[in-house]
C-alpha cells in the first residue's frame, strides 16, 4: 500500500478541471455506446470513477467523504429539483395516496425487513442492521427517471406516475431513518421515543415550506423583468438551492421541500417555462454523472471485494423478499393487481441515494461504518445491473407495456415536443378584449400552439412570455391542428372569424 501511495494522482486545484473534462468526455461516449447493449449509463458513469480511482487505472487518489456528500446533496438537489418540474400533477393526482403510502410505509417496511435479516446474518448489533437497512431502504430517483425515461417504457395504467411519485418522495423517510440510526448506533443510550415527532416534524415543515415557496416562486419568476432571459435560469437554481437549505435551516425535510417546490412550478404558467425545463433537464444530467463518478472515485474496490458474499445475500433479500413486502403491504387498501404490485416492486432500484446517505455513519464515526458504506455500494451496482437492465423484459413478460404510439403525453411532454406545427393562422387582438394588457404566459393557450411573432403598427416583435399584448395587435400562431386553433381563439375571446391559412 505504501509504495503505491506516492504513484496516486492527486486532487488539485489545477487539475480538478482537465480531469474532471476528460470524465465527462469519456462518460458520455462510454453512454451513447451502452445503450445498444441494454447496460444503465449510470453502471457506466460509476465504473469509469473506479476506474480512474486509486485502486484503478487513473491512480486518481480521491478519499474524502464530507466533500463527496456535499457534491451529493448539491447533485439531489438537481435531480429531485428536474423529476419534479417534469411530473404532470394530473397524471399523479389519482394516485397520489399510493404514492405515499408507497414512499413512507413502503420505504419503513423495506428498512426494517432488511435491518432484521442483516441482523440475523451477521454480527451486526440491532441498530447497525437497522442503519444499514434505512440506507438502502428507498429507490432511487435518478435510476428510476434515467431508465424510464431513457428507454422510453410505455407503461399501461397509471404506472409510471406511480413510480416516479414514489421515486421523487421517498428520500425524506430514509434520510430520517438514516440520520436516527446513525445517532443510535453513535449513542447507543439515546432513546427512540423521538423519531416519530421528528418523522412529523421534517415531513409537515418540507411539505408546507415546499408548497410556500413554490407559489412564492411562481409570482417572482412571472413579474420580476430581467434584461436577460439566461438571468431567469440562475433565478431558478437560488430558488431550488433556497428553498432546500431554508427548510432545512428551520428543521423541515429539504428534499421533500424541493421536490414538492418543483412540482408546484411544474404545474403553473412560467415565463420561459420550456426554456426551464430543457435547462434542468440538462442539469440532471450532468449532476448524475458527476455524482456516480464522484462516488466511483471515493469508493475502494480492493474493500469491496471482501463483502461480496454478503453484499450479495443482502442485495439478493432486498429485491425478492424485502422490497416486495413493503410494495405489497403498502398497497393491499388499493385497487392495484397482483401485476403491476410484482412490476413496482422490481423497479425498486438503488443507486447514487443510497451510497450518498452511506457516508453520514461514516462522517459520524459510526462502528461499522466502512463495512456499511462498501455493502451499499456493493447493493446499488447489483441493483442497478440487475434490475435496470431487465426492467422492459419484466414489463413485458408481466403484460403491462404499451405500443410507443399509444404513450400518454404528459404536460412537460407536450412542453418538450418539438413536433411539426403546420397551421399558420393570424388573430388580431380588437381594441377593448379582454386579452390586452395581459401577459402571454396568463393566457393559458394551449401547448400545441405558439405564437410564432406579432405585428405591431409596423414592427415585429418576438414575443416571449413576459410580453403584454396591445389593441391590433396581429398574432401569427403555429398549431398542430384545427382544435389547437380553437382553442387558441377561446384563450384570446376572440370570435373565429379571422384569416385562417395552411402552412
Amino acid at each position: 500500500m505504501s509504495n503505491k501511495q506516492p504513484e496516486a494522482m492527486n486532487l488539485t486545484t489545477e487539475n480538478i478541471l482537465l480531469i474532471g473534462s476528460i470524465l465527462l468526455f469519456i462518460s458520455l461516449f462510454a453512454g451513447k455506446t451502452s445503450y445498444r447493449f441494454g447496460v444503465p449509463v449510470l453502471i457506466l458513469f460509476i465504473t469509469i470513477g473506479m476506474l480512474a480511482g486509486s485502486d484503478g487505472i487513473g491512480g486518481i487518489h480521491f478519499d474524502n467523504p464530507k466533500t463527496a456528500q456535499f457534491i451529493g446533496i448539491v447533485a439531489l438537489n438537481f435531480i429531485l429539483f428536474s423529476g419534479g418540474l417534469d411530473t404532470d400533477w394530473k397524471s399523479i393526482k389519482p394516485i397520489v395516496w399510493q404514492g405515499i403510502t408507497l414512499s413512507t410505509l413502503g420505504v419503513l417496511l423495506t428498512a426494517v425487513s432488511v435491518g432484521l435479516f442483516v441482523w440475523a446474518i451477521t454480527d451486526f448489533t440491532f441498530y447497525e442492521g437497522l442503519l444499514l437497512g434505512s440506507i438502502v431502504s428507498s429507490t432511487d430517483s435518478a435510476a428510476v427517471f434515467s431508465i424510464l425515461r431513457g428507454k422510453k417504457l410505455a407503461l399501461k395504467g397509471n404506472l409510471r406516475p406511480i413510480l416516479e411519485l414514489e421515486s421523487g418522495s421517498n428520500d425524506p423517510m430514509a434520510y430520517i431513518l438514516t440520520i436516527v440510526f446513525t445517532g443510535l448506533v453513535v449513542n447507543q443510550d439515546a432513546g427512540m421515543g423521538g423519531i416519530v415527532p421528528m418523522f412529523l416534524m421534517q415531513l409537515f415543515i418540507g411539505g408546507l415550506m415546499g408548497f410556500a415557496l413554490g407559489k412564492i416562486g411562481t409570482l417572482l419568476i412571472n413579474k420580476i423583468r430581467l434584461d436577460y432571459e439566461g438571468l431567469y435560469i440562475v433565478l431558478m437554481i437560488a430558488l431550488m438551492f433556497f428553498t432546500f437549505s431554508v427548510t432545512d435551516f428551520i428543521g423541515g425535510n429539504g428534499f421533500l421541500a424541493i421536490y414538492l417546490c418543483a412540482v408546484y412550478l411544474g404545474q403553473q404558467e412560467l415565463i420561459h417555462k420550456k426554456k426551464f425545463l430543457k435547462s434542468f433537464d440538462s442539469f440532471a444530467w450532468l449532476m448524475q454523472i458527476v455524482l456516480f463518478l464522484t462516488l466511483g472515485l471515493l469508493v475502494f474496490p480492493s474493500q469491496v471485494v471482501p463483502v461480496i458474499g454478503l453484499g450479495l445475500a443482502i442485495s439478493i433479500f432486498l429485491i425478492l423478499v424485502a422490497r416486495p413486502i413493503g410494495v405489497f403491504v403498502s398497497l393491499t387498501p388499493f385497487k392495484v393487481n397482483s401485476r403491476s404490485r410484482w412490476f413496482i416492486s422490481w423497479v425498486g432500484l438503488r443507486g447514487a441515494v443510497p451510497i450518498v446517505f452511506a457516508t453520514y455513519p461514516l462522517l459520524a464515526g459510526a462502528s461499522q461504518a466502512n463495512m456499511i458504506f462498501n455493502i451499499v455500494f456493493f447493493i446499488s451496482l447489483t441493483s442497478v445491473l440487475i434490475q435496470g437492465t431487465t426492467l422492459p423484459r419484466v414489463a413485458k413478460w408481466l403484460n403491462l407495456t404499451l405500443p410507443e404510439e399509444l404513450k400518454k403525453r404528459t404536460q412537460s411532454d407536450m412542453e418538450l415536443t418539438d413536433s411539426i406545427k403546420s397551421l399558420l393562422t393570424e388573430i388580431v387582438v380588437p381594441a377593448n378584449c379582454p386579452v390586452v394588457g395581459k401577459q402571454i404566459v396568463h393566457l393559458g393557450l394551449p401547448k400545441t400552439a405558439l405564437i410564432s411573432f406579432i405585428l405591431r403598427g409596423e414592427k415585429y416583435i418576438t414575443p416571449t412570455g413576459s410580453t403584454v399584448l396591445e389593441e391590433y395587435d396581429k398574432l401569427f400562431v403555429l398549431s398542430e391542428d384545427k382544435t389547437s386553433v380553437q382553442k387558441v381563439f377561446q384563450c384570446l375571446e376572440v370570435e373565429q372569424t379571422e384569416k385562417e391559412a395552411a402552412g
